[in-house]
């Protein structure tokens, strides 16, 4: 595994494991993009990005960033502070199934035994989510926080991922067959309460709301982006 500062971590401690792109134009968002522009789906990446940051930097507990690719391992390093216990590992190819699997074989490999997952795309995660993940966990061997249109936000296990390639990942689709698969595998799972994520320009729009009274530094950022993007659409007379 490679590491920022080869923090001590006792292997029980439970981590919590970034899965994330390195934001550039014409990268990630592309259906915010073809909505709002590259420039601004670029803008929500980053504020993405920065709110699944500030989650990893109140984590209590080691972090894992896992960037897409082993070229952005050097990225990866300096997205949070050398003083935190955290590790990168970048991914591997393949669909995102294939990918989940190589990734949480590997931090299984080196003794990281409760993993919860999370992407860059979920800034209403809160501090009571985390918390309700980590009290399910001492009970099931997996823990998943449904996304609104059907995909998840958060998975965390205590076991190995059961064979995730065939999935039909990116679709509405995803939450049930994931809750299936690793039912099928013979792990007891827990369903918390559902979150929304942020794919579609809809999505983006209603953080104006969602975000309104959320006090985090990043939120506020990523809330102001949103109300400048339904002001532009506004004077514009876009229909949304």
């Amino acid at each position: 595994m490679n590491n920022n500062s080869s923090p001590v971590i006792m292997m029980d401690e439970m981590a919590l494991v970034l899965v994330c792109k390195r934001p550039a134009l014409g990268v990630g968002k592309q259906r915010l993009a073809v909505s709002l522009g590259m420039e601004r789906a670029h803008q929500i990446a980053q504020a993405l990005l920065a709110c699944a940051l500030e989650d990893a930097k109140n984590w209590n507990g080691p972090v894992v960033i896992a960037p897409a690719s082993e070229e952005d391992h050097g990225w990866a390093t300096t997205l949070l502070p050398s003083s935190m216990s955290v590790w990168t590992q970048p991914q591997t190819i393949g669909n995102l199934g294939q990918r989940l699997n190589e990734l949480d074989s590997r931090l299984r490999y080196e003794g990281l035994k409760q993993l919860v997952y999370i992407g860059s795309d979920a800034p209403i995660l809160a501090h009571t989510d985390y918390a309700a993940c980590r009290a399910a966990l001492q009970h099931y061997d997996t823990v998943l926080i449904p996304a609104t249109d059907g995909g998840v936000v958060l998975m965390a296990s205590c076991n190995p991922w059961p064979v995730l390639a065939d999935l039909p990942w990116s679709t509405d689709q995803l939450g049930a067959a994931l809750i299936g698969c690793c039912r099928s595998a013979g792990q007891s799972v827990a369903v918390l309460e559902q979150r929304s994520d942020v794919d579609e320009l809809e999505d983006c729009l209603e953080l104006v709301t969602l975000l309104q009274h959320d006090a985090r530094p990043a939120r506020r950022q990523l809330h102001a982006l949103a109300c400048a993007i339904a002001y532009t659409l506004r004077i514009h007379h876009v229909q949304f």
